[in-house]
């Protein structure tokens, strides 16, 4: 019976010390395997351009909030008593304001009056920010085609935003500027050198993560720019391989949130690392011309902002 008791006595000290063991490791094992706390949290907003649902303002902001948006991008110029009324019923918030003059009238243009018409649109938009509680307003600072220079494009829209920065401080809503196709400002040591000329805390970036794909990758910029620079992030899917197969590299934005080149956990790290701080995750995306399409993209984009 010693014997008995003694080896059932030596075999629950060893489960014991192997169960001390591997509960010690436990915690390791559960961080290796856990996704890491993010402390970016983005809100979902859309880009007026792109809600087609049919209806009024009114209408339109309810289809999107239902949809789980929490914010909208109205354009610069829409009748502000229309855009508050639909915030007010609905809840929204408007999360930038676009200017609605830029591609028309852009701030390079080589007629004076022409860019004094774009200028005057900015200064509107800048207002109607103010009025929504918007604390940015997207702009595209010029156009480099056959009648403009890259050097010409840089150095006129730098004289006229810089025009606007003393209303923008009054206001105290922020230049934002996208980046687009239109042959400026490609890599993101440029965007850098751009603001850096401008030196103003009242103008930023409003990064387009899809515009970037054809020309580089969208992570660099964000590391690049960092929490200093970056106003608001506009939300896009870009595909390389739809833009190769069709021979045409628009084609690269019929792609579907989360079927793209987009490395959705690579850049919510990004943001997370740089400290971004803009809170806003806009949608230019399309699939927004139905209830059904709002929702879509509003799922896809908490699939995203999980990642």
């Amino acid at each position: 019976m010693k014997t008995t008791h003694a080896i059932e006595r030596r075999r629950f000290l060893q489960l014991s010390s192997a169960a001390v063991a591997l509960a010690g490791f436990a915690p390791a094992l559960l961080a290796a395997d856990a996704k890491p706390a993010r402390t970016v949290k983005l809100r979902k907003a859309i880009m007026w351009g792109t809600v087609g649902v049919k209806g009024d303002t009114l209408e339109k902001m309810r289809q999107v909030k239902a949809a789980g948006f929490e914010g909208v991008e109205p354009n610069g110029g829409m009748n502000n008593d229309e855009v508050v009324k639909g915030m007010q019923e609905t809840g929204l918030v408007a999360a930038s304001v676009c200017c609605h003059t830029h591609w028309a009238k852009p701030l390079s243009d080589p007629n004076p009056a022409v860019r004094e018409t774009g200028l005057e649109g900015l200064k509107l938009s800048l207002r109607d920010a103010k009025r929504y509680g918007a604390g940015s307003v997207l702009l595209v600072p010029g156009v480099v085609n056959k009648q403009v220079s890259y050097e010409d494009c840089w150095a006129r829209s730098i004289t006229e935003i810089r025009k606007v920065i003393p209303l923008a401080e009054e206001l105290g809503v922020v230049i934002a500027i996208e980046n687009v196709w239109n042959d400026f400002i490609t890599k993101e040591d440029e965007a850098l050198r751009y603001l850096e000329e401008i030196n103003s805390p009242w103008v930023k970036w409003h990064f387009d993560i899809g515009n970037i794909i054809w020309y580089g990758e969208p992570i660099a910029w964000i590391k690049k720019l960092g929490k200093k620079h970056i106003s608001r992030l506009h939300i896009k899917e870009y595909s390389r391989d739809l833009a190769m197969k069709n021979g045409d590299k628009w084609k690269g934005f019929n792609a579907k949130f989360l079927e793209g080149a987009n490395n959705w956990p690579g850049l919510m790290k990004a943001l997370d690392e740089v400290g971004y701080e803009g809170t806003w995750g806009i949608a230019e995306q399309g699939g927004g011309g139905s209830p059904e399409g709002l929702q879509d993209l509003a799922t896809r984009m908490d699939k995203m902002f999980a990642s």
